[in-house]
């Protein structure tokens, strides 16, 4: 059955709303909350011990969280006993994991211990966010090039919104924010782009060959032609990042969630705004009609 004009319409419009109130959530979660920042960022410690093999992280986490005065990050590995510990440096010199671990394990074996200083995690901070900002500045060379320059400005704000919702996400469940995370932020810029430029691809297409119809129209007609392509795309990319999710462990969930909420935001926005709102800025086919030759003025 054919959706209608009017109602897909509504539908994008409406999309384009939620999005909006969506964006800004986001910025106030940022703005209120912030990040929590990995060790990656603001330094610490990272230490892999190999312990008893029957101890769990129920026994184990609990003691080390009170004696260090913080939430320590407890990572298993495939090997029983085997443990990666990440915390913050704490002010007692007295207090060490080791001491600490002994009052649970008869073992304990430090196989190797590493400090993030708070320098390398600030130029972390600065890199990572050139990585970002030089991202969205050659995708916006990239479009205006490409397209006509508001189905440009659709894209790029499809690509920010994206971007944004899943930065609020992780400061609403103050999921911690590392390298890894940040690698996937940087990979939903590049899926998110490629939905936006498909149905962009197709609105131009059919702008130059009815140029006498209604910009309306035809971006529904765009949409309708490329939705199950990206149904398709989008769901079976996210059934393989779901499982990674499931079955990838702790040392991957932040990549994880990060991309399965870029995924799905990702295909959303590039209907609620890569080209809702080039419409809302007034695209039309008038502006992809050729201008006709000049006469040449008769000689006298």
């Amino acid at each position: 059955m054919t959706i209608s004009h009017s109602l897909l319409t509504r539908t994008r419009f409406g999309m384009s709303a939620m999005s909006g109130i969506l964006l800004l959530l986001a910025f106030a979660l940022l703005a209120g909350k912030g990040l929590n920042w990995g060790l990656d960022f603001t330094g610490g410690v990272v230490a892999e011990v190999r312990l008893d093999q029957q101890l769990k992280v129920s026994d184990i986490k609990p003691l080390v969280d009170k004696a260090l005065q913080q939430d320590v990050q407890l990572i298993g590995s495939n090997e029983a006993g085997r443990w990666t510990f990440r915390y913050n440096q704490v002010e007692d010199t007295t207090v060490s994991l080791v001491s600490v671990l002994e009052s649970s394990s008869a073992s304990v074996e430090v196989l190797n211990s590493s400090i993030v200083g708070p320098q390398v995690g600030s130029d972390m901070v600065e890199q990572g966010g050139l990585a970002v900002f030089a991202c969205l500045l050659l995708t916006m060379m990239y479009l205006s090039y490409r397209f006509e320059w508001r189905l440009a400005l659709g894209a790029l704000l499809a690509l920010t919104h994206d971007v944004v919702i899943v930065l609020g996400v992780f400061a609403l469940l103050q999921l911690e924010f590392n390298l890894t995370t940040l690698a996937a932020v940087l990979a939903v810029l590049g899926y998110s782009l490629n939905d936006s430029i498909i149905i962009a691809d197709r609105t131009r297409e059919l702008f130059k060959a009815k140029p006498n119809e209604q910009a309306n129209i035809l971006i529904n007609e765009a949409v309708r032609a490329t939705f199950s392509r990206t149904l398709i795309t989008s769901g079976t990319t996210l059934v393989t990042v779901s499982s990674l999710w499931l079955l990838g462990g702790p040392a991957l969930e932040g990549f994880a969630i990060a991309l399965c909420l870029g995924i799905a935001f990702g295909t959303w926005s590039s209907i609620s705004l890569g080209v809702t709102f080039p419409q809302l800025i007034g695209i039309s086919p008038e502006h992809y009609k050729k201008a006709a030759p000049m006469a040449e003025e008769a000689l006298p």
